[in-house]
This record gives C-alpha cells, structure tokens and sequence, in this order.
C-alpha cells in the first residue's frame, strides 16, 4: 500500500509539471519502427504493484562516509577547492529466491535513495524474478555524494568522463557488500548493468563505456550527454556531448547493450545545439550513433512528458528491465 501511495504520489505531482507549458520544440525525427514513441496518460505497470504471489527480497541500507573513502574525499559548489565530508546511503536487495554465496547478476542503481527508483526496482525485481523474466540477481542502490551539477560532489561522480566512478563501486561499494552480506557479484560483465536518471543516467553509460569488461547494460531516463562536466576531463571537452559527437562514432563497436529514454519537454529542449545542452536533441543523436554502429539499442521518447518523468518510469521500468536483461543466460 506505501508503494502505490508513493507511486500515485510521484505520477501526479509529474503530470502537474506538464502544465502551464508554453509551444513544445518540434518532436525529433524518429529513426524507425523500433523506437518507441509514448503519449499521456502513462498508466504505472502491473509490475509495479506488489503480487502477493511473489516472494519478496530483502533491502539492506547502509551508510558510507567520505573520510573512509580513498576516491571521493567530497567537495561542495559552495566551497571550492575545499575538502567538504559527506555521508551516502547504499542499500543492496537480494532476492527471496537468492542462494547465499551464489555469484549472481546485479544492477547497479545511481541516485539509488531517489523515491523513483528505491521502491520501484526492488518491487520490479520481485515481479519480474517470480515471474522467470529476469534471472535471480542483486539491485546495489548507491546515492550520490551531494550537490547537483558541476562543483558539486554529485556532478564530480555522475558528469566526469572517466572511470573513476567505475572504480569507486568496484573498489569500495561492491566488496563492502560482499563482506557484510555474505552475498556474491558475479564476474562475468554479461551479467552486470547498470542504471540511472539525468546524470545518473550518464554515468551508467559511462561505466559501461570504459569498462565493457565490467558492464555491458545500461538503463538511461533522460541521460545527461550533455557538456554538464564543464573542463572536468580536457580529453573530453564537451563531457558526455562526447559520447554522440565523437566517442561512439569514432570507436570500434563495443559489446553493450542500451535502453534509453528522453521526455519531449526534456531539460535544455529548446537550447541551440552550439550549447551542447539540449537533452533532447543529444538523446536523439545519441540514437542515431547508436544505430549507425549497429548497438543493440531501445529509444524511448515520450511525448508530454519531463525530465526523468516519473510517469514514464513507472510505465516502462519493468518492460525496460526485461528488455535490457535479454539474452543473459
């Protein structure tokens, strides 16, 4: 009952910021039948609504804290240049169905305390397990450091290009989890995604982008490939703008496989492309890259709606898991 309440809660809060809305920018040319186009309403999926048929994980929380971490120290917009501590909350569900010891497939979640994910992908996970269209696997929800966009904790972890963040689970996250909970992450990079909204989206690709040995599936609603990095990484000078304007063109095709969304009333809709800031119009080259190089991929564009839309991750979370996981065996 919390859940749909929340659920509930979330949708029409999203569908009173569609309103009041001046013209919308043009709608993206759509490449071909394999994209999805969504239109309003975006009714919240089966999947979504504990089955008391399904057995149900458990969600273990934690905290972690900068002083222990020998990555991110923390740092803060307000204070630049400054050591800023910080704590972050980490949950970890593990499935009723879970052997202890067993290494299992897993999905790493950004922004991982955000209402919009925290319910949803264990309660998905639970559904869709029971329901033998996903295999026995773990959720690791990992929130960000702090902050939102460049200066920030939050923008240094999900914005950077680079593998530092990858380091950061690999190194800190995933062994505590194993230490605490006597549970397993398997080796095998087939079994292992990783997902996210608006930066968190972002740094989910770029997990999989410079470490496929590690993470070869990635979630993304309304992904951050835009220049938010703002000089981070000078390899990459217009941050993840990079990924469609150079890095996917200009690389041997590598083994991912990509869900992503974008909303018609996106972040940036309406920016010139000489921003590098228009979500929309990145997502949709991002689709054009991703097709040009033969990547299995699924764009998801939803008219009427906004920025990591709530109404359209509850209608489409449990079908785009099912869709990401795929050929896993």
């Amino acid at each position: 009952m919390v859940l749909c309440a929340l659920l509930l809660s979330l949708a029409s809060i999203a569908l009173a910021g569609q309103r009041g809305r001046g013209t919308p920018p043009p709608r993206p040319n759509m490449l071909d039948d394999s994209d999805v186009v969504l239109r309003p309403p975006f009714p919240v999926s089966n999947d979504l609504v504990p089955n008391p048929a399904a057995p149900r994980g458990t969600i273990h929380r934690f905290t972690m804290k900068s002083e222990d971490s020998k990555i991110y120290k923390g740092i803060s917009r307000d204070k630049p240049g400054a050591v800023v501590p910080y704590e972050r909350s980490v949950a970890v569900y593990i499935p009723a169905q879970y052997v202890a010891g067993t290494p299992v497939p897993f999905i790493v979640v950004q922004d991982g305390f955000n209402p919009k994910y925290h319910y949803s992908v264990p309660t998905a996970l639970d559904n869709l397990i029971h329901q033998k269209k996903l295999p026995v696997m773990l959720a690791v929800l990992v929130h960000n450091g702090g902050g939102d966009g460049p200066g920030s904790q939050r923008g240094l972890e999900y914005d950077t290009v680079s593998d530092t963040y990858t380091m950061f689970i690999e190194t800190e996250v995933l062994p505590r989890i194993e230490r605490e909970y006597k549970v397993r992450f398997t080796k095998d990079p087939e079994g292992r995604a990783t997902m996210g909204g608006s930066s968190g989206a972002a740094c989910a690709l770029t997990m999989a982008w410079f470490h496929p040995e590690l993470y070869r599936r990635v979630l993304s609603y309304s992904g951050t490939f835009v220049d938010q990095a703002r000089g981070s990484n000078p390899a990459y000078p217009h941050g993840a703008w990079e990924y469609h304007a150079t890095l996917i063109p200009n690389a041997e095709r590598k083994p991912l496989r990509i869900w992503f969304h974008v909303s018609e009333f996106d972040n940036g809709a309406t920016r010139e492309e000489s921003t590098h800031g228009n979500w929309v119009l990145a997502n949709q080259r991002l689709s054009q890259v991703l097709k040009a190089k033969g990547y299995p991929h699924k764009y998801v564009y939803a008219e009427g709606a906004r920025h990591t839309d709530a109404n359209v991750v509850f209608q489409t979370l449990p079908d785009a898991l099912v869709w990401l996981w795929q050929g896993y065996k």
